[in-house]
């Protein structure tokens, strides 16, 4: 029977969107990846798959305009300080804690946050109470030295100071 070996694929100096394929880089999770520069200037690094549909067609920047383009809202590390202080509960939250949530497959309340684009896992609880100091637990830990080092950053320099 005779061997089929797979041709490796070669994107080097493709467009992809803002993007332009500089070269192969070390695989990320087995899966194969790309250098790539951005219009902008950076360089970043993105798996085939998300070149080829289409997901990824920037280091972040056009997803970085379309945020810091919304009038009133401040971004700083994928993060909407705005939101972040308001400290709203969604409409379809039926637990009334932002971030908690019932699973009903398991029969227990889990615990996210969500900070700097990325959801965080918090853990499952039996017991409502649980769930919801796990989510003020991370709300300590991750929103308000946050929130604190925005506001710092951002306060009006006294005169002589």
């Amino acid at each position: 029977m005779p061997e089929y070996s797979r041709k490796k694929l070669d994107l080097t100096g493709q467009r992809y969107g803002k993007l332009t394929v500089l070269g192969p880089v070390e695989n990320m999770g087995g899966r194969t990846a790309w250098l790539c520069r951005c219009d902008c200037g950076r360089e970043t690094a993105v798996l085939t798959r998300r070149l080829r549909s289409g997901h990824t067609r920037s280091c972040g920047c056009l997803a970085a305009g379309r945020a810091e383009g919304l009038p009133g809202l401040t971004y700083v590390d994928g993060t909407c300080v705005e939101m972040l202080a308001a400290k709203t509960v969604r409409r379809n939250n039926t637990s009334g804690v932002p971030g908690v949530d019932w699973l009903s497959a398991k029969q227990r309340w889990r615990a996210t946050i969500c900070f700097q684009g990325r959801r965080r896992y918090l853990g499952s609880y039996a017991r409502f109470e649980d769930a919801v100091k796990a989510r003020r637990r991370a709300e300590k830990e991750l929103i308000e030295p946050f929130l604190e080092e925005f506001s710092a950053r951002d306060a009006p320099v006294a005169p002589g100071g």
